[in-house]
């Protein structure tokens, strides 16, 4: 498989990345913009994107902005926040078809460069302020998905024990930010948080498509009218904590199913050379079918409905989710710890190191077929300091051993159980 691949340019302070490729229907524009996490500015960070599609200086409804996107055959516009380590980063992005696979002439991909820029740079305002009824309005939908959370709870449990693992630390921020901080925004004060972002935060901008890397500097000159000089430097996480003692953390509601999540430390982050062998690792453990939690917890023992593991490569945690009888809080805890014992020891069959590392170069090869997961691949590397190109990538991959995997494992540490269940019931599960 050739790789598909970005050419970067500097224009006026942004980084351009541009893949030119005939491989997609469509052409996409990204732009992606960071921010620390910290609890200053969270909730506003988490409010912005949702604001600035509500409408422009040219398109000042709601019902103008969406008649554009049909005017633009159906164009996607797009836009949310999430997390990569301790960087909070808002995305806004359009998706529209290639000019080549339309029979009127002019260039669609221009109009969409400006209809974004617009979105990005000349949102809907008052004065100096935003509209007061989108802002109003877009405080209410943060307000419901945060209040919503509590309804799903493999997410509310999973939030959780980040927050319990995390604390103290940016990490244990949700992206999408705080009930509390909702009732202090308002016009103002998101208008002014918005002009400092965008003046002085890192902005990437990614162009996905039929469109090369001359095309795409002249659309951002047009239509990206950026201002300010340098702006802040990326700086790549770092995760080397060890905890002292495994915390134990327990929440009580009314459900039926216990939600058994583990919290570790990895002291591995994408920027780190065994970062390939953490990946075999946590691919071994549970992150595929034929996994260790899968077969061991769910299968055999019966214990859990399901059963995963996961890693977040830019924090360096690695998180386990359960959903057990919660009478089998003990069972299920000594269970998965004992999965962990077993990488530790080495006990890996070769079947489970080679099906792991054929699930791995498959995920990854179909990264290539999705222009969001390439630009993602890219990001990852941008952010961490260390870029990871796909070929050698899956070579290394391939060529890790069940010894360069009970390394990593020896390094990965247990830091919280956290515990969802119900309010009746004994102790079992009680600690807090």
């Amino acid at each position: 498989m050739t790789e598909l691949r970005f050419e970067t340019v500097d224009v006026d302070h942004l980084r351009v990345h541009v893949c030119s490729t005939d491989k997609f229907k469509t052409n996409m524009i990204i732009a992606l913009v960071q921010q620390d996490l910290s609890p200053e500015t969270v909730t506003r960070h988490a409010l912005l994107p949702s604001v600035l599609q509500r409408g422009t200086r040219t398109y000042t409804s709601t019902v103008q902005l969406k008649r554009k996107l049909e005017e633009l055959y159906g164009a996607s516009l797009f836009g949310d926040v999430f997390k990569r380590g301790e960087r909070h980063i808002m995305q806004v992005g359009l998706e529209i078809p290639d000019d080549a696979y339309l029979t009127e002439t002019g260039s669609l991909l221009e109009e969409g460069a400006a209809f974004l820029g617009e979105i990005l740079y000349q949102p809907a305002t008052e004065g100096e302020a935003f509209r007061e009824d989108y802002v109003q309005a877009e405080k209410k939908n943060l307000r419901q998905k945060l209040e919503s959370l509590i309804d799903d709870k493999i997410r509310f449990a999973a939030i959780r024990c980040i927050e319990e693992m995390c604390k103290e630390e940016p990490y244990a921020l949700f992206n999408h930010g705080r009930l509390q901080d909702l009732d202090a925004i308002d016009p103002q004060n998101l208008y002014t948080y918005y002009q400092g972002l965008m003046k002085n935060q890192p902005i990437d901008l990614y162009f996905v498509g039929n469109v090369t890397p001359e095309q795409a500097e002249k659309l951002v000159k047009n239509h990206f009218p950026t201002q300010g000089g340098q702006r802040s430097e990326v700086r790549p996480s770092t995760s080397n904590r060890v905890p002292d003692e495994v915390k134990e953390v327990v929440d009580r509601l009314d459900v039926n199913q216990g939600k058994l999540n583990m919290g570790c430390r990895t002291q591995v982050t994408l920027a780190d050379d065994d970062y390939p062998e953490l990946l075999v690792y946590n691919g071994i453990l549970g992150g595929f079918p034929h996994s260790k939690l899968f077969t061991n917890v769910r299968e055999k023992a019966s214990l859990a409905y399901y059963a995963a593991s996961r890693v977040e490569s830019h924090k360096g945690v690695m998180t386990v989710q359960s959903g057990i009888e919660i009478d089998n809080y003990q069972r299920a805890v000594d269970i998965i710890r004992k999965q962990f014992e077993l990488m530790e020891q080495g006990e890996i069959s070769d079947s489970e190191l080679s099906q792991t590392q054929a699930m791995l170069t498959n995920q990854l090869k179909e990264r290539q077929d999705r222009a969001h997961d390439l630009i993602d691949s890219h990001y990852h590397g941008l952010l961490s300091g260390r870029k990871r190109p796909l070929d050698p990538l899956i070579e290394q991959i391939n060529r890790v051993t069940v010894a360069d995997v009970k390394a990593v494992a020896e390094k990965v540490k247990l830091d919280t159980i956290y515990f969802l269940r119900d309010k009746k019931g004994g102790d079992e599960g009680g600690k807090n």
